[in-house]
């Protein structure tokens, strides 16, 4: 990983490209993040940076991040995310990020947290197909089906796809394209969908597989 920010993501809408095509994309508020924490090989055994991202006020820091921001000299963040970076030397605590770092056409990855469902069917979580709705089926045409022989194993495997709490987990989605950015804003424009609600926090860095 070469650079990341911290994100928040403002809705999905559309762009044209250059042969006026329609691209839907996601827009997403990215920094300023300011860098908050250095760690290295001899203090932490191994390097990083650690970004904050969102004003926060004084009067709602507890005493121990009180003494974090206060040690590197840093104004209280809302939220805080530790990247590797290839080059931890590139940066230094209190330097300021924004979305110029990153580029038209670069392929970034997108991690945040999915919109949780509750508790879900295995329809709805696993795309079950429905059983017969006739013959007697009964009243259970949404249910999971057979969950295995009645003699051997004589349980439920565990990992068995079955009914159970949906969504509201760490996602990341893979190699999306940065088709747009408004520096002067700290808006990046990425080709595609990425996880969670508007106002979700999202982190964006160089993609793994471009």
């Amino acid at each position: 990983m070469q650079k990341g920010l911290i994100g928040k993501k403002l809705g999905m809408t559309q762009l044209f490209d250059a042969n006026g095509n329609v691209v839907p994309v996601t827009v997403i508020e990215a920094g300023p993040c300011v860098v908050a924490q250095k760690k290295t090989v001899e203090n932490d055994g191994y390097d990083a940076v650690q970004i904050g991202y969102g004003d926060l006020k004084a009067s709602k820091v507890n005493g121990p991040m009180k003494g974090h921001f206060a040690k590197n000299d840093v104004a209280p963040k809302k939220v805080l995310r530790e990247l590797r970076l290839e080059d931890c030397s590139a940066v230094n605590v209190g330097d300021v990020l924004k979305a110029d770092i990153f580029a038209e056409g670069d392929a970034v990855d997108v991690r945040g947290t999915s919109k949780g469902k509750g508790y879900a069917g295995t329809i709805k979580r696993w795309n079950f197909a429905r059983l017969k709705e006739s013959h007697g089926t009964g009243p259970v045409h949404r249910h999971g089906g057979s969950l295995g022989a009645c003699s051997s194993p004589s349980r439920v495997w565990k990992g068995k796809k079955m009914a159970g709490h949906l969504g509201n987990e760490r996602v990341t989605v893979q190699n999306l394209k940065v088709v747009k950015i408004d520096a002067e804003n700290n808006i990046i424009a990425v080709k595609g969908a990425v996880p969670g609600p508007k106002g979700g926090i999202v982190v964006l860095f160089d993609s793994v597989k471009a």
